[in-house]
């Protein structure tokens, strides 16, 4: 199906939406994955290494190529324990980029560490691999490339810098599970892969995490830090899949494990969760291709060669001012949801984010010294600043699963707007719109 609507009046401006279609639901759910939710129940084991833990874990290091999957409460914690088990200690710095959900440096700032935000390639939005390296000090312990919405950090970049200067490398793939560079999974590239589970997340069972690692040293400390202090007997072979025996692990530990019922959701979505990312493929090339001859401010970020899978939690999109006829990025933003086209924001700077107040008494930040670290206050970081304010657009993941007649619809509300961006912006300079749309 083809939709023509340049010709009607955006309904920003007093015409029809444009996307009628219910966008498709999210999380899928299944009546296997309630009939597997109602065996755990009945089976009276809910947590402490349990049979469905060790499926899932045994199938999800499979899914990522790598040796160890560990299953964790919820994908913060992952990180504290990634960095823990990768060597950072109070004191030391970690290098973060200044665009990603607040928990990337929350768990860097929770175990001592110092966070260095730098900033992000303009296009992608993931980590600049050159400010990596001017950041670089004697305190520098790890790197945590961020795979953000539908791009893939330049892992062949990072991986070079961290050998270069002896760094660790924890990759956050809370965005991505299964994308792959040169063919390896996100996850298995660095020394260690985190990744989260929550609601909005393409693997979720509503809360939950893990990490993925094939260094036997920090699976065990990994599973100690989550498991209360107990770690896998080092005189036990590994047997993928199955509860290891256990011994004191000799840490200062917590208790971040994951039950049986995250476990059983999540092997449902995992069965699933190819097809979903081929679909998700699919309609994001379809996207692209479209957007390109149309034309307009709004266009799908270039896909690196060197991706060879993508998996998306939101589909990058690029603004371009220049090409807006005045109409700033916000308002056609506020046009195309008029439409009834999902378009969202990107997440704040983590250093100027309204949910993270670095400077409060609840943070860690100014109980240190403030030589010690950035001064976060003051911090401007001009891709990120751009990035945010001016040109970055996301279309969540879950509209990507969409019938091919409504990616035509959403295509048609761009279309839409962009066949009328003067009147637009002429109706939000004469105040015609209604308190609280747009800016």
């Amino acid at each position: 199906m083809t939709v023509l609507a340049s010709a009607v009046k955006p309904a920003i401006c007093g015409g029809d939406p444009l996307v009628t279609l219910p966008p498709p639901s999210w999380p899928v759910v299944g009546e296997a994955d309630v009939d597997r939710v109602a065996n755990v129940a009945r089976s009276g084991k809910w947590s402490w290494i349990g049979p469905q833990e060790m499926a899932f874990c045994r199938e999800y290091a499979e899914f990522i190529g790598s040796t160890y999957c560990l299953g964790l409460m919820n994908g913060t914690v992952t990180l504290q324990c990634a960095l823990q088990a990768v060597g950072v200690v109070p004191g030391d710095e970690v290098i973060i980029p200044s665009l990603t959900w607040v928990a990337t440096a929350q768990a860097a700032m929770d175990i001592g560490a110092d966070v260095v935000f730098v900033d992000i390639d303009p296009e992608t939005l993931c980590i600049d691999p050159e400010a990596i390296r001017a950041a670089i000090t004697p305190r520098t312990r790890a790197i945590i490339p961020v795979h953000l919405y539908g791009c893939m950090c330049d892992m062949d970049a990072v991986i070079a810098i961290a050998r270069e200067h002896d760094l660790k490398v924890v990759e956050d793939v809370a965005h991505q599970h299964g994308s792959a560079w040169r063919g390896r999974c996100a996850g298995a590239i660095g020394d260690v892969g985190s990744f989260s589970f929550q609601q909005s997340k393409i693997l979720t069972c509503g809360e939950g995490g893990a990490l993925t690692c094939s260094d036997e040293d920090m699976y065990r400390t990994i599973f100690a830090l989550k498991q209360v202090g107990w770690a896998p007997d080092p005189e036990t072979p590994f047997a993928p899949g199955e509860p290891p025996r256990l011994v004191p692990g000799n840490r200062y530990c917590h208790n971040y494990r994951m039950n049986e019922f995250q476990a059983a959701v999540l092997r449902g979505g995992l069965g699933r969760l190819n097809a979903q990312n081929e679909q998700r493929e699919d309609a994001a090339e379809f996207l692209t291709e479209r957007l390109a001859a149309m034309g307009g401010p709004l266009r799908v970020v270039a896909r690196d060669p060197r991706v060879t899978r993508q998996a998306y939690y939101a589909l990058t999109l690029f603004f371009d001012p220049e090409k807006a006829e005045g109409l700033h990025r916000n308002r056609y933003m506020s046009a195309l949801t008029a439409e009834g086209c999902p378009v969202v924001h990107t997440y704040a700077a983590v250093y100027k984010s309204p949910l993270m107040n670095l400077q409060d008494r609840t943070s860690p930040i100014p109980f240190r010294d403030p030589s010690r670290h950035q001064d976060y206050a003051a911090l401007d970081l001009p891709n990120v600043s751009r990035a945010v304010d001016h040109t970055a657009v996301t279309l969540p993941h879950q509209h990507l699963l969409g019938s091919r007649d409504y990616l035509e619809r959403l295509l048609g509300a761009i279309g839409r707007c962009n066949d009328h961006l003067a009147e637009i912006r002429e109706h939000f300079e004469a105040g015609l719109v209604e308190p609280g749309v747009g800016r």
